[in-house]
């Protein structure tokens, strides 16, 4: 796979902190430049500095290399990675989809952001899928946060408030607000996976311990609910994919029968239910 710039500039800085290490350090050797640490690594620089497509793109590399070491760690992270972009990139084609309605005569500009934040959501989607079925044969009763708890602001971004209104930005403010938007919805991808959806702060904690964990029923009924929210991407509202949210809403039951029943998890299963029923009918 070709390296994007800020992928270069991420690996570079890595490999010059390594090298830095090394020339000071008597301790053991950093990992080789394409071992898997050496990406786990680069994984968590580009976390450190908020570059998402950095870090998804490593631990794809550390995954690749070595499934089985580093899978049980790897794993929830690209699945709190990939659902936080999702939902930043979700959460943003709908405040453009809110603006094409409101302004109908300058709807074009906002349009064309709107198409492109679906189609990185749906993209985003599969991934996240597909992560989630890997994740789905690790043996595991607690779940490893094997990452530092996101820095930022859970705040929504003023300027995607004024595009809902029907308001084109300028191309500056839009990639502001993009940024700000998944910065947002990683923080509450966090949240969400350690049963905190409402409470960041609390989150933060949870991360902070030392060797954290979180226990697996509570992580898979987070995955669970990503799984139908994502599903909602494929609304006739929005992209209008019935067989594709059939099948979202069928994996989101599916990772619901590992999880003891609860106030949430009935919650949940009958918002699929339901979602299930308004589906066309197979002919």
């Amino acid at each position: 796979m070709a390296l994007t710039l800020k992928r270069c500039a991420v690996l570079l800085a890595v490999l010059s902190a390594f090298m830095v290490w090394y020339s000071c350090s008597s301790g053991p050797a950093a990992p080789e430049p394409g071992t898997p640490g050496f990406f786990w690594n680069a994984a968590k620089g580009g976390w450190e500095a908020g570059d998402w497509t950095a870090t998804a793109e490593h631990l794809d590399d550390v995954l690749s290399k070595d499934a089985d070491e580093y899978g049980p760690r790897a794993l929830p992270w690209a699945l709190v990675l990939t659902s936080g972009m999702t939902d930043g990139y979700m959460e943003a084609a709908d405040a453009y989809q809110k603006g094409v309605k409101a302004n109908k005569a300058g709807a074009e500009p906002l349009r064309r952001e709107m198409v492109r934040y679906h189609d990185a959501a749906s993209r985003l989607i599969l991934q996240f899928a597909d992560k989630f079925e890997s994740f789905n044969k690790l043996n595991l009763d607690s779940v490893p946060l094997a990452f530092a708890f996101p820095k930022g602001s859970a705040a929504e971004a003023p300027t995607l408030l004024t595009v809902a209104m029907g308001s084109a930005p300028t191309a500056a403010l839009i990639d502001s607000a993009l940024k700000q938007t998944l910065e947002r919805n990683m923080i509450l991808a966090a949240a969400k996976a350690v049963g905190c959806a409402d409470d960041p702060a609390k989150a933060g904690q949870i991360f902070a311990s030392p060797d954290a964990k979180v226990p697996r029923a509570t992580f898979q009924l987070a995955m669970a609910n990503h799984l139908f929210a994502m599903s909602e991407m494929f609304a006739a509202t929005k992209l209008d994919d019935s067989e594709k949210r059939e099948i979202l809403c069928k994996r989101a039951q599916d990772a619901l029968k590992s999880v003891p029943e609860s106030p949430d998890t009935k919650e949940l299963t009958d918002k699929i239910a339901a979602a299930i029923k308004q589906l066309p009918k197979k002919s």
